[in-house]
């Protein structure tokens, strides 16, 4: 059974550690897959090194996130081609910008003689009606989505928070369309992370082994306002001193955020690291993860966090609280409020005994819930409900 699988870009995050680990797992099931993708955005992490190199792979260079006409129209012709050329019985689309184009092109395709339809899934890994950009824009991309679910044979929110807010508030596609099918990684790597290897970390980062450390993961854009972190930062820093923040990820938004740190006056206890792909050592040295996102689908960096055993202080926003369900998984709080942020965060970094077991329970509800196999699972029931 052969599936195409449309995402955006590779870019470091969710949507695309699901693709690829998709991709290269289906083929067990019999699925043959072609996996294809679009350009990055300047400064973004690539993740193409997840790539094992057996799965059948497509790049479109004109499949780029902003709008473009031109580029746009060019990347629909590139997948009503790939459509025409590979027949597939299901495409699968991630992302918005992927899904629009590829749904279209699908339209097309069923129009067209000679060839079994297509059937059509589409992944909401999160959503772009909340924060992104104004009233205007965002009433015509609600008004695109729900024409295109009208021609969706299945789609899946990850999340049940995702699922209520395109059926409930943005009224996108029928209640009967949707399947909850929340993400599902290799966890594997930071599970593993224990106290030889947090020491370890400590040495590799240069961080004493006492020095209280918050961290945050992510693309340094708007959407995940690390202003509002660095806002917690400085009052955290008021009452100790002696923290470390790390900022890890990259993004349009990372010379004004290094000028912010300056003004705070915390920019000597502030490392602005980059993209790592040795994050399984970043949450090893942490002792608390903070997330201070506008919009979340489901928060990725936060579920790793949480299984190597790191307590979380989130807002609450998206899939937040899909991920931090009970009180002792971990700290939610009000989106806008770093003062809040810093209480949260000051408490976990003072009570050691608070930090451990939030940690070991957050550790193991993640494990338990996320699981890579879960999510394949998940998926091939949904792919046989299709063929029937």
């Amino acid at each position: 059974m052969r599936v195409v699988r449309l995402i955006t870009r590779l870019n470091i995050g969710g949507p695309a550690i699901q693709a690829i680990g998709l991709s290269t797992a289906l083929a067990r099931f019999g699925y043959d897959t072609l996996l294809v993708h679009g350009a990055l955005d300047t400064a973004e992490g690539d993740m193409q090194y997840l790539l094992d190199g057996t799965t059948p792979v497509e790049f479109l260079p004109s499949l780029v996130r902003p709008v473009s006409p031109a580029e746009d129209l060019r990347a629909l012709r590139q997948i009503l081609g790939i459509l025409r050329r590979t027949s597939p019985a299901i495409l699968h689309t991630h992302t918005a910008k992927a899904g629009t184009l590829g749904r279209l092109a699908a339209f097309i395709y069923n129009r067209m003689p000679g060839h079994d339809p297509v059937r059509v899934v589409h992944t909401y890994h999160g959503h772009v009606l909340d924060g992104y950009f104004s009233p205007t824009a965002t009433r015509a991309f609600v008004g695109a989505e729900r024409a295109l679910a009208r021609g969706t044979d299945a789609i899946v929110a990850i999340s049940d928070q995702i699922r209520r807010e395109l059926l409930e508030t943005y009224r996108i596609g029928r209640a009967s369309q949707y399947h909850v099918v929340p993400l599902g990684f290799d966890l594997r790597p930071f599970a593993a992370v224990d106290v030889r290897a947090r020491a370890e970390a400590r040495a590799a980062l240069e961080l004493g082994k006492s020095v209280p450390v918050v961290a945050t993961v992510g693309r340094l854009t708007a959407i995940k306002q690390h202003d509002l972190f660095l806002e917690m930062a400085a009052r955290v820093h008021a009452g100790r001193p002696d923290a470390a923040f790390l900022v890890v990820g990259d993004g349009d938004q990372r010379v004004t955020l290094e000028r912010r740190a300056r003004e705070l006056g915390i920019a000597e206890r502030t490392r602005f690291v980059g993209w790592r792909r040795d994050l399984p050592t970043i949450y090893a040295a942490t002792d608390v993860f903070a997330l201070t996102s506008r919009n979340e689908g489901t928060p990725v960096a936060l579920i790793e966090a949480m299984a190597a055993g790191v307590p979380g202080v989130a807002t609450e926003v998206g899939g937040v609280r899909d991920v931090i369900a009970r009180p002792d998984l971990g700290i939610v709080v009000p989106f806008g409020d770093p003062a809040a942020m810093a209480v949260a965060v000051d408490r976990l970094l003072g009570d050691s005994a608070l930090r451990h077991r939030m940690g070991a329970a957050g550790r193991d509800e993640v494990l338990r819930r996320y699981r890579h196999e879960r999510l394949v699972d998940d998926i091939v029931r949904l792919y046989a409900t299709l063929r029937r």
